[in-house]
């Protein structure tokens, strides 16, 4: 009996999970495996477990379909500060969403479903895998502006305005509010500045993605000053949160979406919507990953001791980026390095090809990153910074394209 189903096509496998599954049948004892790496679960969030569990009053009912109240304040907190106008002023509608992709989902099919402007949105080249993905599901178009610089391995800042700049009016624009995934490039503050005038100037919504806020360079609030240049402009914006990275609740699925609006009457209307569409969605969040957000965002100790193990997160991976650029440049290997330290955050574009990739880091040295040559940083110790080092100069020397 043949299925109705039959003509279905086999979808490829996910870039990211593929990695892992090889590394995992990977026998070699020397394999190592750079794709995301394996999340540190902090002591601040097993003592705020510890206290939920030990709480009388924490029960297993439904959330309604905004969350825990709590960690969306919490959130809306961390993102635009405490003395936020926009906070003050109520022109935030804040919804508990499915980490960062349950967020960015939601913010997607609110604005298929409510955004008068052009239903067309603009990715960066090169962007998270599943931003396209995300948007085009929702029925959203996309299309992508220039943003990473092979050729300097830095930003291209000059691209990027002139391709803002050249967009439909009222387009969506998305933004890594910090540590570019996959590339590491962050704009500068006076570049922030000037994508904040090719913005307004076009009339874009912007649409930040902030997944790395306190891990990219392990000052919260400098993590954060993109969101806050453009809410303090006075822009409309939607912001999605994650905190996979930053709690390492990978598995918990903690995130919050937040529409900025002109005024809080508009802001009350559109959170009524955003619950719709969670409604219609999933019905309402998970809870204990939220719980978990909440009871340490606000407790000033736990708080405290959050910034502290998420700085020590933070600087290991700076540190591992000195690790492996001292060794590249103790063995002398060809080409420049130095955007190995001047990139941030867990991801770094080493600029290597797909064939270099394939042929040699993988086959030949057991080492497993994307094909476009993107390295979780997070995956490194001293020690495997010059196992990888000496892989890279192998390709470097012997596999050019």
């Amino acid at each position: 009996m043949s299925s109705i189903f039959s003509e279905v096509p086999e979808a490829p496998a996910d870039a990211i999970l593929g990695i892992s599954v090889a590394y995992k049948n990977d026998k070699n004892p020397r394999a190592l495996n750079l794709g995301d790496g394996k999340p540190l679960v902090l002591e601040v969030v097993r003592e705020a477990e510890r206290c939920l569990l030990d709480d009388p009053k924490q029960d297993k009912e439904y959330l309604g379909q905004a969350g825990v109240p709590a960690f969306c304040r919490g959130s809306a907190k961390l993102a635009f500060g405490e003395d936020s106008p926009v906070l003050k002023e109520g022109r935030n509608a804040t919804v508990q969403g499915l980490s960062g992709t349950g967020s960015l989902r939601v913010g997607a099919e609110f604005l298929a479903g409510f955004y008068p402007g052009v239903k067309q949105v603009l990715i960066p080249n090169p962007s998270w895998a599943n931003h396209k993905a995300i948007f085009e599901a929702a029925g959203l178009q996309t299309a992508q502006y220039r943003y990473y610089k092979p050729a300097t391995r830095g930003l291209d800042y000059e691209g990027l305005l002139e391709d803002l700049g050249a967009a439909p009016r009222g387009a969506v624009v998305l933004l890594h509010a910090c540590a570019h995934n996959p590339t590491g490039v962050d704009p500068t503050r006076e570049q922030w500045a000037g994508i904040l005038d090719a913005v307004r100037d076009r009339g874009l919504l912007p649409f930040f993605d902030s997944a790395y806020q306190g891990f990219a360079s392990g000052d919260l609030d400098g993590d954060a000053a993109s969101i806050r240049m453009f809410a303090e402009a006075g822009l409309e914006l939607l912001l999605a949160q994650s905190f996979a990275k930053n709690m390492g609740l990978y598995g918990e699925r903690a995130g919050a979406l937040t529409v900025v609006s002109a005024d809080a009457d508009t802001s009350a209307r559109v959170e009524s919507q955003l619950k719709r569409v969670i409604r219609a969605m999933y019905s309402n969040p998970p809870r204990h990953g939220a719980e978990i957000v909440a009871a340490i965002l606000s407790d000033p100790e736990l708080y405290a001791r959050w910034k502290a193990e998420l700085k020590g997160m933070a600087d290991r991976i700076i540190s591992m980026r000195e690790h492996l650029h001292a060794a590249l440049r103790e063995r002398g290997t060809p080409g420049t390095w130095d955007h190995i330290q001047d990139q941030i955050g867990m991801f770094s574009y080493t600029g290597l090809t797909r064939r270099q990739v394939a042929d040699c880091l993988t086959a030949k040295h057991h080492v497993y990153m994307t094909l476009d040559g993107r390295i979780s940083m997070a995956g490194l110790s001293p020690e495997s910074c010059k196992y990888l080092a000496a892989a890279i100069d192998d390709a470097v020397r012997n596999y050019a394209d």
